[in-house]
């Protein structure tokens, strides 16, 4: 009743609903109406909603055949990384931290809302546009470096180190990059699955099973979950025996994807933001501008033009939910402090809620701007 009432208030406010889910959460948390206490349980399910909302991505988008669609991500994401980390450096020595500490930071500025930027794509009608693929391949390529920082971050709390679990990424990634060049240039995978056809209950579970299985089968082998559903919507968008899939599936996607927020807002801890309430908002702000700005430099430095840049920096400008992923596991494996794990989430969240209103402010400005520019 909550998340609804929120949700038709977004809806004439021209909104996403996604700032509805978080603060259904905030409202349903332990510190409002304390309906929700045992945040974990409903983090794992909410977890189910990022791995569905990677598998319908992966079933829209179209595998680039031009190369300097590709390189464009490959090398915006390389520019986004060194400035992650010269920017957490500053920040770093100016607060006093550790050097494991500042890498936390770097992470938090590399990884991106891959369910707010696509939310904002496909309402502005850009998602299969070159610059839309190349956002796209960016929040792709941050997927395959989860992998690596996790295994970074476990490493640092006396982990036994394996090569291992290097190569093993690496070969996937490798029969990733084979595959997508196999299937770009065709129109159709043809297998056919007849019986499915005229069964629903067991379209869905089918669904659900592949999804949910080259998810599972990506974290087994070291990777993130999310890129393997993906992988697996990638390919089964080119199967036309799978075209009811996408029909079936998305009230599942909803809902889930609808919990994975309100997880969010349940884990804003009120009294710890209250008490560092300028710390907190000036952090959000530092992330907010300087990860637009970064965004915008890159996209500037690739040959787009400004308006693209300023809109692709706005929409690049909130940390995500990989980022309260890698700073869960720092939290819990010692390698930083309570009040530093708090801050970071709160910082996280309030970007994530924020940067909504960011990206639409941003686009407004624009738009008047290019309207004033032709009369």
């Amino acid at each position: 009743m909550t998340t609804l009432g929120l949700m038709f208030l977004l809806k004439k406010l021209n909104q996403p609903y996604l700032i509805a889910y978080i603060v259904a959460g905030i409202l349903l948390g332990p510190y409002v109406f304390r309906l929700f206490t045992r945040i974990e349980e409903v983090e794992v399910v909410g977890e189910i909603g990022i791995l569905l909302l990677m598998f319908f991505i992966g079933m829209e988008i179209n595998i680039p055949n031009k190369k300097t669609l590709i390189i464009k991500p490959i090398l915006a994401q390389g520019i986004k990384i060194l400035l992650s980390l010269s920017f957490a450096y500053i920040i770093g020595k100016f607060v006093g931290l550790d050097y494991k500490s500042i890498v936390l930071i770097a992470i938090l500025f590399i990884f991106n809302s891959t369910a707010v930027v696509v939310e904002f794509l496909k309402k502005h009608g850009t998602i299969n546009t070159a610059f839309g693929v190349v956002i796209l391949n960016i929040l792709l390529l941050q997927d395959l470096l989860l992998a690596p920082a996790l295994t970074v971050l476990k490493f640092w709390n006396g982990a036994v180190f394996s090569i291992f679990n290097f190569i093993l990424p690496f070969a996937f990634c490798v029969a990733i990059f084979y595959i997508f060049r196999r299937i770009r240039h065709l129109r159709e995978i043809k297998i056919s699955f007849s019986f499915l056809e005229s069964d629903h209950d067991l379209q869905i579970f089918s669904g659900l099973f592949i999804c949910l299985g080259f998810g599972l089968l990506a974290e087994a082998i070291g990777m993130s979950a999310a890129l393997g559903s993906f992988i697996a919507g990638v390919l089964v968008g080119k199967m036309k025996a799978f075209h009811w899939l996408e029909h079936s599936l998305m009230p599942f996607k909803i809902f889930f994807v609808s919990l994975f927020f309100v997880s969010i807002g349940l884990r804003m801890d009120l009294p710890y933001l209250w008490s560092n309430y300028k710390l907190i908002v000036l952090g959000t702000l530092v992330v907010l501008v300087s990860n637009s700005m970064m965004s915008a430099i890159f996209f500037r430095a690739l040959n787009f033009k400004w308006k693209d840049s300023l809109y692709g920096g706005a929409l690049l400008s909130q940390t995500g939910e990989f980022g309260i992923l890698a700073l869960s596991i720092a939290y819990k494996t010692h390698i930083v402090e309570y009040d530093l794990y708090k801050s970071g989430l709160g910082i996280t969240c309030l970007s994530l809620l924020f940067s909504t209103i960011w990206i639409s402010a941003g686009t407004s400005f624009m738009t008047r701007r290019s309207h004033n520019h032709h009369l």
